[in-house]
């Protein structure tokens, strides 16, 4: 067992020089304890993804796109952006302590994860794959619609994010516009998911960074109309609501749970 798990801890020292290595002298960040390294890997690549996502759909749908996908009174002020990622970057620092966090949990043996598809075949990873993807929508699905429904969890933490309420308020930075506990209470069900399913390492890091670009997607308000993805059409209309499509990625929850509002629909009222 001990030798396996060395298998988590080398994966994980690897990410730590490929990041820190590449972009530090190593006299700043080789003397830290390797979490602390994990912990510090795992802020620059956040930042790293926040902002070069951000900007390259910003430039793309605001710029080079200007007026295709949104009219132009739709489109965000440099000063709402700005604000936007003031907050996503006070919160940063703890975002990045959850991924921090699971990934002990895994190098210390105390998870599900395995090291290599190998270990299961390509079937059982495709399956358990499926497994963890619904739990994970489950489990974020609830935590989201609770932080609506239990007031002082509105009031105190998840008002931060719903300040922005309208498509002119909203843009792709306003994924990680969160106050901190807020966005890790919403990542969590990635982690209790360990603990119940096998899981591929790899594939939960890689998962818990495509939550970055996933939620810049989100936010953009153009609707990808791409059934059963919970696209931006959808969750412009939970920003605009708070009573509708609270899911993650796709809309199975909301359908089942009678919260789905489809943005197609939605539009023909207005047009009526």
């Amino acid at each position: 067992m001990g030798e396996y798990l060395q298998e988590f801890v080398d994966e994980t020292t690897w990410y730590n020089n490929l990041v820190l290595g590449s972009l530090l002298p190593s006299k700043l960040w080789d003397p830290l304890p390797h979490i602390l390294q994990t912990w510090l890997r795992n802020y620059i690549a956040g930042n790293l993804l926040y902002f070069i996502s951000g900007f390259l759909w910003c430039f793309y749908i605001y710029y080079l796109k200007r007026h295709v996908y949104l009219p132009k009174d739709a489109i965000p002020t440099n000063k709402a952006m700005l604000l936007q990622i003031y907050v996503a970057m006070k919160a940063m620092p703890w975002y990045c302590a959850l991924p921090t966090l699971s990934e002990y949990m895994v190098e210390n043996g105390w998870t599900r994860c395995y090291a290599s598809i190998s270990d299961i075949g390509w079937v059982m990873y495709a399956l358990y794959l499926f497994i963890y993807l619904a739990v994970v929508e489950f489990g974020i699905y609830w935590m989201h619609r609770e932080l609506h429904d239990i007031k002082p969890l509105y009031k105190y933490l998840h008002a931060t994010h719903h300040i922005y309420n309208k498509q002119n308020t909203l843009s792709p930075f306003a994924g990680l516009a969160f106050h901190p506990l807020d966005g890790i209470l919403q990542a969590v069900p990635h982690v209790i998911a360990l603990f119940i399913i096998p899981t591929h390492f790899r594939t939960h890091i890689g998962l818990l960074f495509l939550e970055g670009i996933w939620t810049t997607n989100i936010h953009d308000c153009i609707h990808g109309n791409f059934w059963p993805i919970m696209g931006a059409g959808y969750h412009t209309i939970h920003h605009t609501t708070y009573r509708h499509n609270y899911g993650h990625y796709t809309i199975w929850m909301d359908w089942m749970l009678g919260t789905l509002r489809d943005p197609i629909d939605d539009e023909g009222k207005k047009v009526m």
